[in-house]
């Protein structure tokens, strides 16, 4: 009992780990993006 509560607490910090990685490089990646295409299309950052 004791050994399965262990490996799904592991494998919840896994899939937490990955969705805050995902997080961690998509937002800056969406920004740096959005940023391209106001310099170069004069498009507003909110579109």
């Amino acid at each position: 009992m004791d050994a399965a509560i262990m490996l799904i607490m592991a494998v919840y910090a896994v899939i937490g780990g990955l969705s805050t990685l995902y997080l961690l490089f998509s937002m800056p990646a969406v920004f740096a993006w959005k940023c391209y295409r106001k310099a170069k299309y004069h498009i507003a950052l909110s579109n």
